[in-house]
């Protein structure tokens, strides 16, 4: 099968990795560190999509490479969709995925409301003009303490509907079945073969 170069528009090693063991392999992903691409992008928005097409489209206008991003995060309902867009830096700038659990940690309290959800939507560039978004959605809840060493972010305290452990405690190749991320990949890899031609 022929393979297809795909551009993630990332530095984020964690999300390349999900991203290259969620595709078949015959898509061969790179991201803005293998093009040697540092400039930082902004993400100003409100919305996931919104903050995933700036992605896309600040590197489009810089590379006019086709490319996809995601943008990401946890919304708590006992805390009004927080920490939602901020999810990475909920702590504040610079700080760690440590920091920003114990923060939502705090603000949850011993609160028995601990529904959540953790979504993805994904943003792909064609041209300046043209851009397709897939969005996925897992529900679960928030556990008390942080439990588990696999995953990245928020894994350790997000329990999915249907199971007892955390994305933290269960192993990636599960995870990548029932996440969000997963969800939207699903979605972008149906429109990929639907359109091969692009």
């Amino acid at each position: 099968m022929t393979s297809r170069s795909l551009l993630l528009a990332s530095h984020n090693q964690h999300k390349l990795e999900e991203f290259r063991q969620m595709l078949p392999p015959e898509y061969q992903i790179s991201s803005l560190s293998d093009i040697g691409f540092s400039t930082e992008i902004a993400e100003p928005f409100d919305t996931f999509g919104e903050n995933a097409l700036a992605k896309t489209s600040f590197i489009f206008q810089h590379t006019g490479m086709a490319c996809f991003a995601d943008d990401s995060g946890l919304e708590i309902d006992a805390l009004e969709g927080k920490p939602g867009v901020r999810s990475a830096r909920y702590a504040g700038e610079g700080r760690s995925s440590e920091d920003n659990i114990n923060q939502v940690l705090k603000e949850l309290g011993t609160n028995p409301e601990r529904n959540a959800r953790f979504v993805a939507v994904i943003a792909y560039q064609l041209s300046e003009t043209v851009a397709y978004l897939f969005k996925g959605t897992v529900e679960g809840t928030i556990g008390y303490n942080p439990i588990g060493e696999g995953g990245f972010g928020y894994d350790p305290i997000f329990i999915p509907s249907g199971f007892d452990l955390t994305f933290g405690q269960l192993p990636s190749h599960l995870k990548n079945q029932i996440s969000h991320r997963a969800k939207a990949v699903e979605l972008f890899l149906n429109f990929l073969r639907e359109n091969s031609e692009r």
